[in-house]
């Protein structure tokens, strides 16, 4: 009897343990992997993914035309552990005939949960409260000093109304929030029904909104979207997060607005690029507080992720419908 023929896979990362039980219990599957919780090499990388029939990868692996070439004709699937794809060369694997899978609602609502963390550390000033107290600047009860701003009765601008940004607004709701705008490709009234949120231009939403947060993505349209103009409409009170992507924000004319007092505050979970240098600018300012992009950070969304990518891939191997698979 002719032996079957195992499919290789090549995993770029240590994964979560549910996922890669789902990948060690695959008898039609050679899986190796990158077994470091580091990045792999580029030229490490392309090595090992060479005659490949999957790959499973993180937003921090680059798919590219190079990379897709030292795979070869034997890719057949790609499953990357993210809801953001703007590290695919999607024209040239859709180019190819490979198939796409990625993970988006299981993050949905650690990373809505992250937004809003950030949000109120970052109005609140709690890093810069802490560090007072561990330094000594605590020394008595003064009425205006490690002042913030609060929730109550504000304006919120959301940028991007996808799932994400409504889960966000969902949870900022009962904090008292007066008024919810949005912007984005186009009006979404279903889904701003909820909240009663305005769909308004960009500029209008610099303008009118007491914190403003990024839930968009990533592309040639909302790339630099938030700059030097954007931020001169902004209020001088004014809060902005940032939990989408790092590229959509100009991070020179935000240390410029942030050190020259145009606007109050940011707080980052996304940076360009990362890791953040630790010499960079925007670290020297009390009023930036920034995180090492753990929107999704939870142990149970981590997991849920890992199995949907390796099942992801399992079922785009065996010819079957993927549970989540980009349509290119």
């Amino acid at each position: 009897m002719k032996p079957v023929r195992l499919m290789k896979v090549f995993v770029t990362r240590r994964i979560p343990p549910e996922g890669w039980a789902a990948l060690a219990r695959a008898e039609d599957c050679e899986v190796e992997h990158w077994d470091s919780d580091e990045p792999i090499p580029e030229k490490e990388l392309e090595r090992s993914v060479a005659g490949a029939h999957g790959l499973l990868c993180l937003l921090t692996d680059r798919v590219d035309k190079k990379l897709l070439d030292a795979a070869g004709a034997n890719l057949k699937v790609i499953s990357t552990m993210s809801v953001g794809v703007d590290h695919l060369a999607l024209d040239e694997i859709k180019r190819r005939g490979i198939r796409v899978g990625y993970t988006p609602d299981v993050l949905t609502d650690a990373t809505a949960e992250l937004a809003v963390s950030l949000l109120l550390t970052t109005c609140r000033r709690l890093p810069e409260a802490t560090e007072e107290v561990r330094s000594g600047g605590w020394t008595s009860w003064k009425p205006l000093w490690m002042c913030g701003y609060g929730l109550s009765q504000s304006t919120v601008g959301i940028i991007g109304l996808g799932r994400i940004g409504q889960a966000i607004a969902r949870r900022l709701k009962p904090f008292g929030v007066q008024k919810f705008l949005y912007t984005g490709r186009q009006p979404r009234p279903q889904e701003a029904a909820e909240f009663q949120a305005e769909f308004v231009s960009t500029p209008k939403l610099a303008a009118d909104s007491d914190f403003i947060i990024v839930a968009c993505s990533l592309t040639p349209a909302t790339k630099g979207l938030c700059n030097k103009d954007f931020f001169q409409q902004m209020k001088k009170t004014a809060v902005f997060v940032n939990i989408s992507r790092g590229d959509v924000v100009n991070q020179d004319d935000l240390y410029q607005a942030l050190a020259g007092g145009q606007i109050a505050a940011a707080g980052l979970d996304v940076t360009t690029p990362e890791p953040l240098p630790t010499n960079h600018p925007l670290l020297t300012l009390k009023n930036c507080v920034i995180l090492p992009h753990i929107g999704s950070a939870t142990y149970g969304t981590r997991n849920t992720m890992s199995l949907l990518a390796a099942n992801n891939l399992l079922a785009g191997l065996r010819g079957e419908p993927m549970p989540s698979e980009l349509k290119l």
